[in-house]
């Protein structure tokens, strides 16, 4: 016999636990080339020619095996974007995000597929699809593509 929802005893609490995990072959080299060499990496159909960033083992379109590494561009245009004004804590640092902030889905030069991440700019007048980007590493990278890249800043169409 099932309880009823209004008979069933519920317990909520937060559970706070720390765990690692293994990356994997792609993302380990993806992260220790963005990390060492401050070199975005991406991988080729040997297909159909995408680049996928970041990389995968299978192409989407033609499930070929990649396995040629090829350089991106620290480069792109905005394929999508927004600025954010609700704060939130953010998982990368645990801190809150000031707000307001521009996030954008970003397609880097040489790569098919694209990223998202932070863009230095919070006029929604500036911060537009078409728009180009590149960037900013900080000095002391992790191997982190959300800490390594600190955000994107807009440069000349």
């Amino acid at each position: 016999m099932t309880k009823k929802d209004d008979e069933t005893q519920r317990v909520q609490y937060l559970l706070d636990i720390e765990y690692h995990y293994a990356a994997g072959e792609l993302a380990t080299r993806f992260f220790t080339e963005l990390k060492e060499a401050g070199r975005i990496m991406g991988m080729r159909c040997p297909e159909c020619q995408r680049v996928y960033l970041p990389p995968r083992p299978v192409c989407g379109i033609c499930f070929r095996e990649l396995e040629d590494w090829v350089p991106v561009s620290d480069e792109g245009v905005i394929v999508g974007c927004t600025v954010v004004h609700l704060p939130f804590i953010d998982p990368m640092t645990g801190e809150q995000r000031p707000v307001p902030y521009g996030f954008a889905i970003i397609r880097l030069d040489g790569a098919s597929t694209s990223i998202y991440h932070f863009v230095d700019e919070t006029d929604e007048k500036k911060l537009r699809v078409g728009q180009r980007v590149k960037a900013v590493f900080r000095e002391q990278r992790t191997g982190s593509l959300h800490h390594d890249i600190k955000y994107f800043r807009l440069v000349g169409e």
